[in-house]
């Protein structure tokens, strides 16, 4: 029986560790300095919104596509998971289509004709007649909001359902995980799944990876009806617009910023501000046309994507003789494409267990 050690408690490695688990066959151990309902800048998940909006190109699509039937599933039948469904509305301004700010436009949720429209249920062109003004075009379809405060515990839930242990440490180096199974024995293989730390973690030092700031404000009015983003906003290239309502009272989620390589755990009031009036000017309803001051804050929050130069990195190397699989550099995708991250993780654990039994027989 495999000794797997998961290295990171966000939902990219919790997700790792359930389906490992699910497979059946495994000692697995999730290893992580934070664990679901701590709040550390250095632990990204639990800051996440979350929704489903497809980001990828359609070429690199694959982990959306694979994730969103079970993020689907979970929401219409299995709701003690924090997840509800609601409609995205993704809108395209006229001034980002007529000048043609590719930022935006190339990223695969604005593009013409997406690709995820023959995913995602009930998608729809908006009519120009129901477009917001400064609006060039837009689509609805169906999508899920995550209450990450409710998912992450319920993803150690189903973990500890099927054998998994947990442990809280430290690691300098990689290659400490190898030492930290809970049966005592040394690990086979080990998940990297450290996020954003995987830039600082000896063994790793992938210095491709970066912080992508993101600010939000959490709250307690309710959005209904829908979940708006656009493709830019005026205050900045780095600043955007969104509205997500949180299930089972997780309260609204106001964005928020994408600001590169900024470690900054501190809320900035000025960009709360600027938030809170984006959010307002899409969604009026939020306060009834009361602006800003109508809105009753929860609190402010900001969390680091962890973003990375070239994409997410899913893959096996070898460290210090250690077999390890990588599942990092999600960037604001980790929830959405979670189940198609690990099912590769699984494929490729299968690949080394095959390989060492191999091996072992020469």
């Amino acid at each position: 029986m495999p000794t797997i050690v998961v290295l990171g408690a966000g939902v990219s490695g919790l997700t790792c560790a359930l389906e490992l688990a699910k497979q059946g066959g495994h000692d697995i151990t999730v290893v992580a300095k934070h664990m679901p309902g701590d709040y550390d800048i250095e632990y990204t998940s639990p800051w996440a919104g979350a929704n489903v909006l497809p980001m990828a190109l359609d070429k690199d699509s694959w982990w959306e596509r694979r994730t969103w039937p079970v993020l689907r599933r979970l929401a219409k039948e299995v709701p003690e998971a924090g997840l509800h469904v609601q409609t995205a509305r993704v809108l395209r301004r006229e001034k980002d289509v007529t000048t043609g700010l590719k930022a935006a436009l190339a990223d695969g949720l604005f593009q013409f004709d997406p690709w995820y429209k023959e995913v995602m249920d009930n998608f729809r062109e908006i009519p120009a007649n129901e477009l917001p003004k400064g609006m060039h075009s837009g689509c609805e379809f169906m999508s899920v909001c995550i209450n990450t405060t409710i998912y992450l515990p319920w993803l150690v839930g189903q973990c500890a359902k099927y054998g998994v242990q947990f442990k809280r440490c430290v690691l300098k180096h990689i290659s400490e995980a190898c030492s930290l199974s809970h049966t005592g024995k040394k690990a086979d293989i080990v998940i990297n799944a450290s996020g954003v730390l995987a830039c600082k973690l000896g063994g790793v030092m992938d210095k491709a990876v970066y912080p992508a700031r993101g600010q939000i404000v959490v709250v307690r009015n309710e959005a209904k009806g829908f979940m708006p983003t656009s493709s830019g906003c005026d205050d900045g290239d780095d600043e955007i617009m969104y509205v997500m309502q949180r299930a089972l009272g997780g309260g609204t989620i106001l964005g928020g910023t994408y600001m590169k390589h900024n470690w900054d755990p501190n809320p900035d009031p000025n960009i709360a501000v600027r938030i809170m009036k984006r959010a307002v000017e899409a969604h009026p309803e939020l306060t009834d046309g009361k602006g800003i001051e109508a809105l009753s804050i929860i609190r402010h929050g900001v969390g680091l994507r962890p973003a990375r130069e070239g994409g997410v990195r899913v893959e096996k190397e070898k460290i210090d003789g250690t077999w390890v699989v990588h599942n990092y550099g999600h960037a604001g995708w980790g929830y959405q494409g979670s189940y198609g991250c690990a099912e590769k993780v699984v494929e490729l654990v299968d690949e080394i267990t095959k390989q060492e039994r191999r091996q072992s027989k020469l």
